[in-house]
């Protein structure tokens, strides 16, 4: 997803001077070509995140589009009273975006793990919080939002989902309509392992590229049923809850410190939110239903 991130920043900056790249000593040599094109446009301040949101303020006051890029965890926990502050306080358009997204750095251990990012930007005021689950989705989310005229956050996985999906800024997509008594709520790359999971069974999926603003429209039609939130981090179980009356559950993070090692794949299976976790999940939620 970082090299779509580099493809569609390289196009926009071609015809939009304003563009200029705050890198926090991460992807550094896959914007080389960047760099070289526009010199005076591209600044590697080092791990130095609190700095870096205050830079991209600073430009951002200037009618500069700044884009800041680094480590999920370190931009977002570290770095949040910046954001609040500098950027969400002011409301200055800069770009947040991020890579190692929940537990892409899995062998890494909990300093780089990211479950609350998500979570804690979408309650600051003038935030818009991105999860786009595909090089597509982040090609078309990035090109609608990156002048919305609001501080935004694009939250990048290098483990896309590789499903077709018809997204839009703002907006949820209806996946599958059953007219199923449950539906299963998700948002970015678990995608690929909930539409896998649900490929035998009677339900509906609704998915939110977009945390906030949150299309609350899209799930007022589905109000009548079961809700299963099924998501990778804090943020998306919370934006449904906003809605009164909903009867929901959540599938996904638990309350403690993922302490495993390993890949991205063997902490989902740890969790619960492999196929066939999701699976099971699923069919708990459908068996609950038709016991009331």
């Amino acid at each position: 997803m970082r090299k779509q991130f580099k493809n569609t920043v390289m196009d926009l900056a071609s015809n939009d001077p304003s563009i200029v790249l705050l890198m926090g000593d991460i992807s550094v040599y896959l914007f080389k070509e960047f760099q070289e094109l526009y010199p005076e446009r591209f600044y590697n301040v080092g791990i130095c995140e609190n700095t870096l949101v205050s830079m991209a303020a600073g430009m951002a006051s200037q009618e500069m589009t700044p884009f800041v890029h680094t480590i999920a965890p370190f931009i977002t926990e570290r770095s949040l009273e910046q954001i609040k502050l500098d950027l969400s306080y002011n409301k200055f358009p800069a770009n947040i975006v991020t890579c190692g997204a929940s537990f892409d750095y899995a062998w890494d251990g909990a300093t780089h793990h990211c479950m609350t990012d998500l979570a804690m930007l979408r309650l600051l005021p003038h935030m818009e919080v991105l999860q786009p689950g595909s090089q597509t989705e982040l090609d078309t989310l990035l090109r609608q939002s990156y002048k919305s005229g609001n501080p935004t956050y694009y939250r990048l996985s290098d483990y896309p989902h590789t499903l077709d999906t018809n997204i839009e800024f703002g907006k949820g997509s209806i996946l599958r309509d059953s007219g199923a008594p449950l539906t299963v709520v998700t948002a970015g790359p678990i995608l690929g392992n909930v539409v896998e999971a649900c490929k035998d069974s009677a339900v509906n999926i609704l998915y939110f590229p977009t945390i906030k603003p949150f299309d609350y429209e899209l799930l007022a039609q589905f109000s009548h049923t079961d809700i299963l939130v099924v998501h990778d981090a804090f943020g998306l179980y919370e934006a449904v809850n906003e809605v009164s009356g909903l009867k929901t559950r959540y599938h996904g993070l638990q309350d403690a410190y993922c302490a495993c090692y390993g890949t991205l794949e063997d902490i989902r299976t740890t969790l619960g939110l492999d196929v066939g976790g999701i699976r099971e999940a699923v069919q708990q939620a459908g068996v609950d239903f038709f016991a009331r």
